[in-house]
């Protein structure tokens, strides 16, 4: 997108997001990118993170940030209608957001791979359906980040709103197009290991 031009300049839209924890989401799928990525500036981000009648920015309780970031996620889904495509990266997952930079805590959940979908919803919770196939060896740290900050409002709250099916069904493009299980999306995946 070129500087200048608002989103609603365009009829479609491809979202590419590195999924990860997130310090006040619980997480950071499809949803939670748009949700803020694609909110006006300190306005529409303040509007997002802030109590009513409250000056101090993150003063919202965690449940209904996720249903505000969701509100504001809504409204790009459905300018885009049908032509629009998520991609979730599921690789050097930090419990953090990109945004934290290098005061992010280090990665220590293995690499699963890349999930694309038409459904924001499907897409979100078969990441997070991923993560948890994983087990307590692999996941503790993503899971604790995830449960602790109320993440699966995202996905219950995205269901509310009619914005896609929490059911759906992963087709290995690379074996086939072969329908497969959680289990078997993670069971070859190798434990984190830091670069030196």
């Amino acid at each position: 997108m070129s500087m200048g031009k608002s989103i609603t300049n365009y009829d479609s839209l491809v979202v590419l997001t590195h999924f990860k924890g997130h310090f006040s989401g619980g997480f950071g799928g499809s949803n939670k990118n748009l949700g803020i990525g694609c909110a006006d500036g300190r306005i529409g981000k303040g509007m997002i993170h802030t109590a009513k009648d409250n000056n101090n920015q993150f003063s919202i309780k965690k449940e209904e940030l996720m249903e505000r970031i969701t509100e504001s996620t809504k409204a790009t889904v459905d300018h885009f209608g049908k032509k629009i495509t998520y991609i979730n990266v599921m690789r050097n997952m930090s419990i953090d957001c990109d945004c934290a930079g290098i005061k992010a805590s280090p990665v220590v959940t293995p690499d699963v791979g890349i999930l694309a979908s038409r459904d924001i919803l499907a897409l979100d919770q078969a990441c997070v359906d991923l993560v948890f196939a994983m087990g307590e060896k692999h996941n503790k740290d993503l899971v604790e980040r995830m449960t602790s900050r109320h993440g699966f409002r995202q996905l219950t709250y995205m269901k509310e709103l009619g914005m896609g099916n929490n059911r759906y069904k992963l087709i290995d493009i690379d074996n086939e197009d072969k329908e497969i299980s959680q289990e078997e999306a993670v069971k070859h995946i190798q434990p984190f290991k830091q670069e030196a």
